[in-house]
């Protein structure tokens, strides 16, 4: 893919080269029909990868927002909840599972230090103390960069895709290493803020929603904004804003399409009631699932709800 002048689509990503969030990028832009032609830039941290985007530096950058065994990713969440808004236009989740990488000739008795990252590592807690009882976990910034340094000599191990091995030249000592099988991590790709794509009737809106000043039922008049238009939340997790002790913001994930009336009319709802909105995004599920929405709640109800209220204005009840 190319931007408007000609020159190669940027897309960010946390490197170095072998890691998920790479084969995630590499996935999502095949499926979007965008990956011939197109660049991907590596970064040091997801901060940095975000910063990409927002500087015009690149047209979008992928992240890895919450895994299916350890959670969300904090420093995702926080990512997109402060600085200069982005938005969120696409999500795809892919199967997560590691290979031990060492060099070439090490056994498992050789080796005294593991590196991953931190999210790795509780992914694969049970497995490390059954069989590498005697390692040290060295948390890193990427799995590949644990990769990178196994090939420098500086530490025994890394826990990493399979693929990394190859671009490290690194030998699998073991593969599948997991405590859960079927484990996934959900990646979004992200952009500086656009329109959304036009709703499928499969799709998530994402927010940050700031209470403000905390009250009694403060939770739960956010909750009764999506609850009263039969809006499903899939995700909704409290982060500290920073601002002092119990000064928190909401990230929500809802089904739903921001053009769709339940979702733009709880959009209005919660404007009404938080500090502050921040959308963002509505973007296609990647799991296909369309709600199931209950009797009240669909764009023609809406529709036949509004044209009744403007009868009984016009005094033609």
């Amino acid at each position: 893919m190319t931007t408007d002048d000609g020159s190669a689509a940027v897309y960010a990503y946390l490197g170095p080269a072998g890691t998920f969030t790479e084969a995630a990028l590499t996935a999502c832009l095949t499926q979007l029909g965008r990956l011939e032609g197109a660049r991907l830039d590596p970064h040091p941290s997801v901060g940095a990868a975000l910063e990409a985007v927002r500087s015009g530096a690149a047209v979008g950058a992928m992240v890895a927002l919450e895994n299916s065994v350890e959670g969300s990713v904090s420093a995702v969440l926080d990512g997109l909840a402060f600085g200069a808004p982005l938005v969120i236009v696409r999500e795809i989740k892919i199967p997560v599972s590691f290979a031990l990488l060492t060099r070439a000739g090490t056994q498992l008795a050789d080796i005294r230090s593991v590196a991953s990252h931190p999210h790795a590592q509780p992914q694969c807690r049970r497995w490390l103390e059954a069989n590498l009882p005697q390692a040290e976990w060295v948390p890193v910034a990427s799995n590949a960069d644990g990769a990178r340094w196994v090939a420098e000599g500086r530490y025994d191990a890394a826990l990493a895709g399979a693929f990394a091995a190859e671009v490290y030249g690194l030998t699998v000592l073991a593969d599948q290493v997991h405590d859960v099988v079927g484990a996934e991590t959900r990646f979004v790709l992200v952009s500086r803020p656009t329109a959304p794509a036009p709703a499928t009737g499969a799709d998530k809106t994402s927010l940050v929603l700031v209470i403000g000043q905390d009250h009694p039922g403060a939770l739960l008049e956010i909750l009764t904004e999506f609850a009263v238009r039969g809006i499903n939340l899939t995700r909704i997790e409290s982060r500290p804003t920073g601002g002092g002790m119990g000064d928190y913001f909401f990230s929500v994930d809802a089904e739903g399409h921001i053009d769709e009336a339940r979702v733009g009319e709880a959009l209005i709802g919660l404007h009404r009631i938080c500090a502050e909105v921040r959308y963002l995004g509505s973007y296609a599920r990647a799991d296909g699932v369309r709600p199931d929405l209950r009797r009240g709640v669909s764009d023609a109800e809406y529709a036949q709800a509004q044209a009744w209220l403007a009868r009984v204005r016009d005094g033609r009840t």
